[in-house]
């Protein structure tokens, strides 16, 4: 998303109002936790499907595939299919998919970092 400040200089045809919606519907698809489980659960693997369920705990099967076909369709998430019976599908993350698994295990390095001082503040807000 661009600020009043950063538009300064930017080409008057620039799309940003379309390039700020795009933002808006990327962060929703992975601001959410399972999103961020399934992204931090891949890795830097390949999972099948119900491999990547028991390490994503608590997801249904529902849950999970929908976040898969969103993850995909932002191009975060590569599915592929084997021709076999029954089917086997493997999940992989792309190069942006492990390029936002950095930004995730930063965003858990500073919960871990601050989580005192968070549940600290949450004591004294809720007394």
């Amino acid at each position: 998303m661009v600020t009043k400040h950063e538009r300064e200089g930017l080409p008057a045809d620039a799309d940003l109002r379309r390039a700020d919606s795009l933002a808006r519907e990327i962060f929703s698809d992975v601001a959410n936790k399972w999103a961020l489980l399934i992204i931090e659960a891949l890795g830097e693997r390949t999972l099948r499907f119900s491999e990547l369920r028991r390490e994503v705990e608590g997801v249904s099967h529902k849950m999970l595939t929908q976040n898969l076909r969103t993850l995909e369709r932002d191009g975060l998430v590569d599915r592929k299919v084997y021709p076999t019976v029954p089917p086997r599908v493997e999940y992989t993350l792309t190069e942006p998919g492990r390029a936002l698994r950095g930004t995730v295990d930063a965003m858990c390095d500073w919960t871990q970092q601050y989580l005192g001082h968070i549940e600290d503040a949450r004591s004294r807000f809720d007394a």
